[in-house]
């Protein structure tokens, strides 16, 4: 695996990996010309295979909702994403998943909420099936499954799919299950494919990861739920002060927005927060409370990423939790991060590096924390889905490093385009066999 350097700083601050990859006003101007082809990217060709040549609308599915905690912070994110696609560019799917998991479509004139009401429907995992089917039709092609779509009555054409943009955040929406349906169907998807996203959603195999790689982490100790129906929490939050001290803050393993985080300063307070966490996932993860500023960096990008200007956080409370993020108006974003230049190249690099280890596809927020007094940087986390609403560091990071939301959706759009064209030149069946005698 490559490693990547500071490398130049280029734009408003954002990085590159030591190779070059095309610049962002170049895409930007292949966008704004009147066929799609004027990009020269890999993907150019599987355009021309969708569009017959032709200058056609790209299919795009908005996925949002979900079965998980974060089933509002979707919705937000969603609406948001709406806004700023190109409605001269992209023809949106609304597919919303409510919160028992049924998807349901609905086109892009449909209020976000509204959209669970409308017909439901699910996506084949079979090749090729980028058609959404009614919930009660054959998964199989043929006249069965034909006369069933017409169920789906104005909403028909919003069926068909070139690439989704999936925005469902936490379990089973960033955890690798979406995305392996998606490979299963053959179609393009925006973000990390199953393993990166499954192992950045569990931040105890995460950490792992990125500390064999020599990267730096907070100090951590996880449980899973079975150690602590064998422990019991007394005897776990006594061997977490024993590895790692106090204070501590705990977490879910597998969550996000900081739902189930608590921060504890002695022992009662840390089986509190161990018993919280466990409502919330099957491991828990205790790490070390270090005194930091809370610094992330955007990344977006396939073999070769980009880091954005790092950005800071200064929340009122606490620490940043699910109110701090999404209620309280005190949160400040501060951007671009106020830093020496030297720590921002390095946290940059670090990003890059934590990208590639976990091998990320698309995009990723890292998250650092920075020591108030040592100024030792940590890796706190990987975000493969971040937030995307008004206030969300990600496209925020983006728009000061010098890319606008709407064409950082347009980026994202042909990075998925992109790795798809590539994992479709894969072959997928054995070598004939060659004869023995037959040289």
């Amino acid at each position: 695996m490559r490693k990547s350097g500071p490398g130049p700083i280029m734009g408003a601050g954002r990085t590159r990996a030591a190779d070059s990859v095309p610049d962002f006003a170049e895409f930007a101007r292949g966008l704004s010309s009147d066929t799609w082809d004027d990009h020269d990217t890999g993907s150019a060709g599987h355009l021309d295979g969708i569009r017959g040549g032709l200058m056609e609308k790209l299919r795009v599915g908005l996925l949002f909702g979900g079965r998980s905690v974060e089933h509002h912070v979707s919705i937000v994110s969603a609406t948001s994403i709406l806004g700023a696609l190109d409605q001269e560019r992209y023809d949106v799917s609304l597919i919303a998943v409510d919160q028992e998991g049924h998807w349901h479509l609905a086109d892009a004139k449909t209020a976000l909420p509204d959209v669970t009401q409308e017909p439901s429907v699910f996506l084949p995992a079979s090749p090729g099936s980028t058609i959404l089917r009614p919930a009660d039709a054959p998964a199989a092609a043929g006249a069965a499954a034909t006369s069933a779509d017409r169920k789906l009555g104005p909403h028909r054409g919003a069926a068909r799919l070139d690439v989704i943009i999936p925005i469902i955040h936490g379990r089973g929406g960033e955890d690798g299950a979406l995305q392996g349906l998606f490979d299963l169907a053959e179609v393009p998807y925006v973000g990390s494919g199953v393993l990166s996203s499954a192992v950045q959603m569990d931040k105890d195999f995460a950490k792992r990861l990125l500390a064999a790689a020599g990267l730096p982490v907070t100090p951590w100790v996880s449980f899973s739920d079975f150690e602590l129906e064998q422990k019991g929490l007394p005897a776990a939050a006594e061997h977490a002060e024993s590895e790692i001290g106090l204070p501590v803050y705990v977490k879910p393993a597998n969550s996000g927005s900081s739902i189930g985080i608590s921060y504890a300063e002695n022992i009662p307070e840390l089986i509190q927060a161990i018993a919280l966490a466990r409502r919330y996932d099957r491991k828990i993860l205790v790490e070390m409370a270090i005194d930091g500023r809370e610094i992330e960096v955007a990344v977006l990008g396939n073999d070769e990423p980009e880091a954005s200007i790092p950005g800071e956080i200064r929340a009122s409370q606490a620490f940043y939790d699910y109110d701090a993020k999404y209620r309280d108006e005190d949160t400040r974003l501060i951007i671009p991060a106020d830093l020496e230049e030297e720590q921002s190249e390095a946290i940059q690099a670090i990003a890059i590096q934590a990208y590639r280890t976990l091998e990320a596809e698309g995009m990723a927020r890292v998250d650092f924390l920075v020591d108030r007094k040592s100024d030792q940087i940590y890796i706190n986390e990987l975000n493969s889905l971040p937030g995307f609403t008004a206030v969300s560091m990600y496209p925020k990071l983006w728009e000061a490093t010098g890319l606008p939301y709407a064409r950082l959706l347009d980026r994202l759009i042909e990075l998925a385009l992109e790795r798809h064209d590539r994992r479709s030149k894969l072959e997928t069946h054995p070598p004939p066999t060659v004869s023995p005698d037959s040289s």
